[in-house]
């Protein structure tokens, strides 16, 4: 078994930063609609207990998580995809001429991936504030209703932001798949 190092580079930016984190988002908005049942917490207290260790590690390994999957995928793999094709190059080498040189699949770039590549910012950004007002303004959050209903909203917006953005970065991989550099044997023989 064989892979190379922009398949691999791809892989960790979708499958691990942008996997866990949709799962670390997902879990977040439990949390949150935990917090928010007034059986357990009383709204009308104004006093607030810090969090707790482990939900200041998750938190901020959820937002690290968003950020490295938005940062690698503009600045890393998004260059590999855009880059311009010399004449009479293998298109399976440049994933955004391959698409566009094909009317059936020209949507995949023209919506697919110039969509893909401006919502998919909004989902760390929200996730970063739902962290800081989580950790940061927990007085507020407990005191006022209308906070927990914006933050509550704001998480729900960096989950549906990143399944988009997600959900079309694996669709475009698998019609044009981001390859090249250097190949590494994972499994199997070097024969």
């Amino acid at each position: 078994m064989e892979i190379t190092l922009r398949e691999l580079v791809t892989s960790i930016h979708g499958m691990l930063f942008g996997g866990f984190f949709l799962m670390a988002l997902f879990g977040a908005i439990v949390l949150l609609l935990d917090r928010s049942n007034p059986a357990r917490s009383n709204p009308d207290s104004t006093s607030a207990q810090p969090a707790s260790r482990w939900q200041t590690l998750y938190l901020i390994a959820m937002v690290a998580a968003g950020w490295a999957a938005v940062l690698s995928g503009a600045y890393v793999i998004y260059p590999w995809y855009r880059a311009v094709a010399p004449a009479g190059a293998d298109l399976a080498l440049y994933p955004q001429r391959l698409l566009m040189s094909h009317s059936t699949t020209t949507g995949w770039h023209n919506f697919g991936m110039e969509w893909k590549e401006h919502v998919a910012w909004i989902a760390p950004m929200a996730s970063t504030m739902v962290a800081w007002v989580l950790l940061k303004h927990r007085a507020a959050w407990n005191a006022h209703r209308p906070i927990r209903t914006t933050v509550l909203g704001f998480a729900a917006v960096a989950f549906l932001a990143a399944m988009i953005a997600g959900g079309w970065g694996a669709m475009i991989d698998k019609k044009a798949p981001v390859q090249g550099g250097q190949s590494f044997q994972l499994m199997g023989s070097t024969k």
